[in-house]
């Protein structure tokens, strides 16, 4: 019987130290050059509803319920979503734009889990009429939850989706 509650105990006291360790936050981004001038590229990008033409989320669930709330572009402007279990529910809000630099949102999500990350898309000028496009995200993991980061890691998770994204947006664009 001690044996058992010392082996208890020890679980206990790993799992203690795991959580208190291991690291909250994550950070996830991937960039890609599409060859058109940059202020081009922005006007796009700040306009949350072309990302259904290059999201890979939209292509995870064509049928999900989408609705929109306030001016596309600007803060404030909202886009919700209710789709299927690979999507879940949420929304998306402008928290920034920068004009030709940034536009920074709110990421909300519902279901299938509840969690709030912030999200970028940048831009540099490289030039030639290039532009760099960097996509992330970042958040915090809070405790108990932060110990599924030894196990998985949110690059790796997430890291994919961004780059099947970027890849069709830069089709998209360089058309």
């Amino acid at each position: 019987m001690m044996i058992i509650l010392y082996l208890f105990l020890m679980i206990a006291f790993i799992l203690s130290t795991l959580v208190l360790f291991t690291p909250k936050e994550f950070n996830v981004s991937r960039s890609v050059e599409i060859h058109k001038l940059l202020p081009e590229v922005f006007q796009y990008l700040k306009l949350i509803k072309n990302q259904n033409e290059w999201s890979p989320w939209k292509k995870k669930d064509a049928d999900m319920i989408q609705e929109f709330v306030g001016t596309d572009g600007k803060v404030g402007f909202i886009s919700k979503w209710e789709g299927n279990k690979d999507i879940g529910s949420g929304e998306q809000e402008i928290t920034r734009v920068a004009e030709n630099e940034t536009v920074e949102s709110q990421l909300r999500f519902l279901k299938a889990w509840k969690s709030q990350s912030n999200a970028f898309i940048k831009v540099d000028d490289l030039g030639e009429e290039k532009t760099r496009v960097t996509w992330g995200f970042s958040g915090i993991s809070k405790r108990p939850t932060n110990v599924f980061f030894l196990f998985c890691s949110m690059d790796k998770a997430v890291g994919k989706d961004f780059e099947e994204g970027l890849t069709s947006l830069k089709k998209n664009l360089e058309v």
